[in-house]
Order: C-alpha cells, then sequence, then structure tokens
C-alpha cells in the first residue's frame, strides 16, 4: 500500500471521527442553555484563535494572494451557506432526509472531479462511492420523507459543499493544511460574529457548557478540518470526501455509548459497508483516482453532520 496514501487516510479517520463527536458535543452545550448561533460563532472564534496562536509562533507562512482570496471565501461564504440551506432543509424535510442529501458531496465530487479534471472514472471507484451512500442510507435511519423545497435545499447544501471541497484541494496544492483550515475558521468566525451580534445568541451557561463548546471548538473543528484538509493533500478530494462517510458511523457508536442511544440492526449494517468502501479506496492506488490532483499532480483542495453546523 502507498505510504502516502494511507498517512492520508488515518488523517481523514481522525477528521471523520473529530466531526462525528460533535454531535455528542453540542448535545451537552445545547442542555447548558446555548443556542446554535452562540455555539457556531464560539467554534469558530476559539479554533481561529487557536490556530492564529500556532501559526504566529511557528512564523508559519500566510496564504496570500488569490489562495487567500479563495480560503476566505471558503469559511465566510461557502461554510455560511451551507449552513443556511442545511438548516433551512430541515424546515420542510425530515432530518434524515436531509442529512442523506448532504451526504450526496462524495459522489458529486467524484463526478465533478473527473469532469473538471478529465481523470477516469473506474468501475470500482464508482461501486465504492455507491456503497458509501447505500451505507450512510441506513446508518440515518428511517424517516426518509420531505416536500421538494426541502429537497432542493438539501441537494443545494450538498452541491455548495462539493464546491467547497474542490476549491480547498486545489489550494492545498500550494498551501500548508495548517494555514488554509486557518483561514477559513477565522472567515466563518467573522461572519457567524455578525449573526450573533444581530440575533442576541444565548451563550453557555456552566462549567459544562463552556468545556463542550471548547471541546467542539479543538476536537470537532481544529483536529477535523486540519486532518480532513492534511488528508485530502494526499488522497485528492474524491476519495477524502468518501473516507468522510464514517462520521455518522462514529455518531451513532459516541451516542450508544454516551447517550444511551440503542444501535438498530440497519446502522450496523451500514456501517459496515461504510468501512468496507473505505477499506477498498485505502488499499486502491492512487493512480486510478477520480478526484482532484493532489500536490505535485499538476504539472503546471459541519443538525445531523458535523461539517455544516455544531450538531
Amino acid at each position: 500500500m502507498n505510504r502516502d496514501r494511507l498517512i492520508g487516510a488515518l488523517y481523514v479517520t481522525l477528521s471523520a471521527a473529530s466531526f462525528g463527536a460533535m454531535a455528542i458535543f453540542a448535545r451537552y452545550a445545547y442542555a447548558s442553555g446555548a443556542d446554535v448561533v452562540a455555539v457556531l460563532f464560539l467554534r469558530f472564534m476559539l479554533a481561529g484563535l487557536l490556530l492564529t496562536g500556532v501559526m504566529l509562533m511557528g512564523r508559519r507562512r500566510w496564504p496570500r494572494g488569490r489562495n487567500l482570496l479563495v480560503l476566505v471565501l471558503m469559511g465566510g461564504l461557502g461554510y455560511v451557506a451551507q449552513s443556511y440551506s442545511f438548516f433551512a432543509a430541515l424546515n420542510y424535510a425530515s432530518a434524515g432526509l436531509v442529512a442523506l442529501l448532504l451526504y450526496l458531496y462524495p459522489f458529486l465530487v467524484t463526478v465533478f472531479g473527473a469532469l473538471l479534471w478529465r481523470r477516469r472514472l473506474s468501475a470500482g471507484r464508482i461501486s465504492a462511492v455507491l456503497a458509501a451512500l447505500v451505507g450512510t442510507a441506513l446508518t440515518l435511519g428511517g424517516g426518509i420523507d420531505g416536500q421538494p423545497l426541502g429537497i432542493a435545499l438539501g441537494i443545494t447544501a450538498a452541491l455548495i459543499y462539493s464546491v467547497y471541497v474542490l476549491a480547498g484541494s486545489q489550494v492545498l496544492d500550494k498551501e500548508e493544511p495548517l494555514a488554509a483550515a486557518t483561514v477559513v475558521m477565522l472567515s466563518a468566525a467573522v461572519v457567524f460574529g455578525g449573526f450573533a451580534l444581530v440575533n442576541a445568541p444565548s451563550w453557555p451557561a456552566g462549567v459544562s457548557g463552556w468545556v463542550s463548546v471548547s471541546a467542539i471548538a479543538l476536537v470537532s473543528t481544529v483536529i477535523a478540518m486540519v486532518g480532513f484538509f492534511a488528508g485530502m493533500k494526499r488522497l485528492g478530494a474524491a476519495d477524502a470526501a468518501t473516507l468522510s462517510t464514517l462520521e455518522p458511523v462514529v455518531t451513532f457508536v459516541l451516542a450508544a455509548i454516551f447517550l444511551s442511544e440503542p444501535l438498530r440492526a440497519n446502522q450496523l449494517l451500514g456501517g459496515a459497508i461504510i468501512l468496507g468502501a473505505v477499506i477498498w479506496l485505502t488499499r486502491t492506488g492512487a493512480a486510478s483516482g477520480a478526484g482532484a490532483p493532489k500536490l505535485g499532480d499538476q504539472a503546471a483542495v459541519s443538525g445531523v453532520s458535523g461539517r455544516n453546523s455544531a450538531s
């Protein structure tokens, strides 16, 4: 197995586990009195400040020019627009359907990456992506219903996140994952801070609430985002997106352990299918990749999902 590819898979697995834990942390944050706007603002502000300190102490190079603009748009526009579409969709469709539509993004990233960079889509790779989607549907369970507007908004969230991933894969060809994640987090913090000023959010109360919010910032944002960017730099956008479908598997396992939620047979089956797809992709050589080029390949890179929200 390609060593660089294995390291990339481990990074994305760590990222998925960190994103998947967000629902657990958020449950405790909300129980302390915090609302969604407060958690989102604190999530990105604390994460952004932490990574800014790391950048300054390490005297690391900050992104510049076009790459800086792309990263600012990814955080300030991409994350916000995707979050809005996701939450708006929940008003017109079930949480299960909206989450499933969001997880169309690995398939979309694979197809769009092939179209943009003219890479051949192998039958095995497409099968792995579709298997991961089926496994996600089983993992998320029932309650798959909604109005046309809810479906449209859910697909919009998936499309926006797909563009986010593909744009990030291109920037990461020239920038360090840590620097890229820092700019994305600070940009998102500025926008969500504006929302906080307008909406007068409810802040967490007590030690447990602030510990939960801090865990969201450190584990489910810093580790999760830097890990995903680092993995995507080695694997390409398509495979990184597909491997990230481990996220709902981690969520339902942690919910069973810490929130005493029952494990259902369909979740276990869905998790097994996703793990099978992930193992297949991890063992597959990079030469058959269909996603964005990795570093050096170009001759001349968060309810239910931690990627788009705090729950």
